[in-house]
């Protein structure tokens, strides 16, 4: 697993980070998910790598708040964890195996993945949710039904796709999605997270717009654990140590 920073925009305090999925091939070197997560699926595999990135991500969460450091952590799942009517069970193990509370996890999932099966999907929404996990909608705005979700899932944040986030300054049709989401998940008191912030102009667009969180190569690369508190140490990016401050403050 490598990490990747989501900064508080207000703070500028890095209040979680995104586990991602790389594999370290002995004669590719790092192939990233996109290349090999179809693979996955269609052998049937997605299921347990899930269970996996779920399990490890959530035991370096309790290590770094073991050193002090009051971080959350996103991981990504498919449409078929979701169908499986036995993963909400597992997840909340998970948390409970690690001391980790489920207020500190956020689970996300594609737009296009939620048209798959709606039915199952909130379903297992709604018990996370009832139990205390975040839910996050990603790349929000690329699929045919944003709003609907929107009604119908106990969603906590959207995340605005890097498509319109990197076409912030050089397309208005652009500029006009990013500002749009960034006003419905204020008025839905929804958390919105930028993906692919890039440099320091679409920061300093996005806080004018009263965007949530930042993610993006101008904070941070994705790195392992252990790189990424260097990093983040020798960044401006402070962490928060304070434990009566909550990591998804806005």
């Amino acid at each position: 697993l490598h990490y990747q920073p989501k900064v508080n925009f207000k703070t500028g305090q890095t209040i979680g980070v995104e586990a991602l999925l790389r594999w370290p091939h002995p004669e590719r070197g790092w192939v990233p998910p996109d290349q090999f997560i179809s693979l996955a699926e269609r052998a049937g595999l997605i299921h347990p790598i899930t269970l996996w990135v779920l399990t490890t991500a959530l035991k370096q969460a309790q290590a770094w708040r073991d050193a002090g450091l009051q971080i959350g952590v996103a991981v990504n799942v498919a449409v078929r964890d979701l169908q499986d009517p036995t993963f909400p069970d597992f997840v909340l193990q998970a948390c409970r195996s690690t001391a980790m509370p489920p207020g500190a996890l956020t689970l996300e999932l594609t737009e296009r993945s939620l048209m798959t099966d709606p039915a199952k999907t909130n379903a297992a929404f709604q018990r996370l949710s009832d139990d205390g996990v975040r839910l996050s909608i990603d790349d929000f705005g690329t699929g045919y039904s944003s709003f609907s979700y929107l009604q119908t899932l106990p969603v906590d944040e959207i995340k605005i796709d890097k498509s319109f986030v990197g076409g912030l300054f050089s397309d208005t049709r652009s500029e006009a999605i990013v500002r749009s989401v960034i006003d419905l998940g204020r008025n839905l008191s929804l958390a919105v997270v930028a993906e692919g912030v890039e440099n320091q102009l679409i920061w300093e667009g996005l806080a004018s717009l009263g965007c949530h969180v930042a993610q993006g190569y101008h904070i941070c690369r994705p790195s392992p654990a252990a790189e990424l508190v260097t990093a983040l140490k020798n960044s401006a990016w402070v962490t928060t140590r304070n434990e009566s401050t909550n990591v998804q403050e806005l």
